[in-house]
């Protein structure tokens, strides 16, 4: 298939496409005209990239999903390398939920010092984090969430 139908069957566009072909993520067979020539399982390999951008995974975070996918595995996270992507990402994200915390823990604080009337009491600014779903997702995941933003 040519670069067109590839962009419209995967809702990516010709230039996104280009470009994972130029990071080596896809690859185009030339006819002997110049354009370029996909197969079908390049369909898949999009769509993998696509979701893993959604997810909010760096393009370069795409390559071990896609060789593995390339060796013949049925899924693109069935390789220990895909893996160790997640594991990583997995690790990014507590930690900017961590540093977000912390931040929100600062503003109220802030808040509290600069109007004392206005802030919010410990336990109202407590009740507006769903710490239930911190734990939840951290119970997921095997870890323990966190009990109060401020104590």
């Amino acid at each position: 298939m040519r670069i067109g139908e590839l962009a419209e069957r995967t809702g990516v566009s010709t230039r996104s496409l280009r470009y994972y072909e130029q990071q080596g993520l896809i690859t185009a067979r030339r006819t002997a005209n110049g354009y370029r020539e996909y197969d079908e399982s390049d369909v898949r390999l999009v769509a993998e990239i696509r979701a893993l951008l959604a997810a909010g995974f760096a393009l370069e975070d795409a390559r071990p999903f896609v060789n593995c996918l390339r060796a013949g595995h049925p899924a693109g996270d069935s390789c220990p390398e895909s893996v160790a992507v997640y594991r990583r990402k997995l690790a990014e994200i507590d930690a900017e939920i961590h540093d977000l915390i912390r931040r929100r823990a600062d503003v109220a604080d802030q808040l509290a010092r600069a109007c004392p009337g206005c802030a919010l009491t410990r336990e109202q600014i407590n009740d507006h984090v769903d710490h239930g779903e911190l734990r939840r997702a951290g119970a997921r995941r095997g870890q323990a969430g966190p009990r109060r933003v401020l104590g």
